[in-house]
């Protein structure tokens, strides 16, 4: 091997030089650095598993906030069909108070014309009975005693009340 330019006991001696290195760069640096990478493997799994828990409750929140936004929605509809409800009735309630109210001022408002109506013709009658009893006493040119006066106003009416009907 010396032809070749090789030393055996170099060979040899490189070659334990190197088993003990790699032997003590294994022993101390290949294995903590192992076990330093397997924790941060383990720490990013974890990481991992809990961020996919995170994410798995978080779409958890969601559906749970969307199904409380729709039952705050229907709860609201529900409310407003309510109020709907009652505003209507309301409505009805004072049309139908409204419609009593007038109806009794109709009836009211036709009793007073035709109290009035009664009153403006019984004034015109005693006007009236008033005027024959004055243009009696002027064609008979003397004045009638109370007697006469009664049966004359009841003539008078009488023929007044006939010839209003016809």
């Amino acid at each position: 091997m010396d032809a070749l330019g090789l030393n055996l006991a170099g060979l040899i001696s490189h070659f334990v030089s190197f088993g003990i290195l790699f032997a003590l760069l294994y022993v101390l640096l290949y294995k903590p650095l192992g076990r330093v990478l397997d924790e941060r493997r383990k720490r990013i799994e974890e990481g991992l598993t809990a961020s996919e828990r995170a994410q798995e409750a978080a779409e958890e929140a969601r559906a749970e906030a969307r199904a409380e936004i729709q039952q705050g929605r229907d709860e609201a509809q529900r409310l407003i069909a309510q109020a709907q409800e009652l505003a209507q009735q309301i409505e009805s309630d004072a049309r139908a108070n409204a419609d009593v109210r007038t109806a009794q001022q109709i009836e009211r408002a036709r009793s007073e014309i035709a109290q009035e109506r009664d009153q403006a013709v019984q004034q015109l009658r005693d006007e009236f009975a008033g005027m024959a009893i004055s243009a009696a006493e002027r064609v008979i040119g003397q004045s009638l005693d109370a007697d006469d006066h009664q049966r004359l106003i009841a003539d008078v009416l009488a023929e007044s009340s006939t010839g209003q009907q016809n």
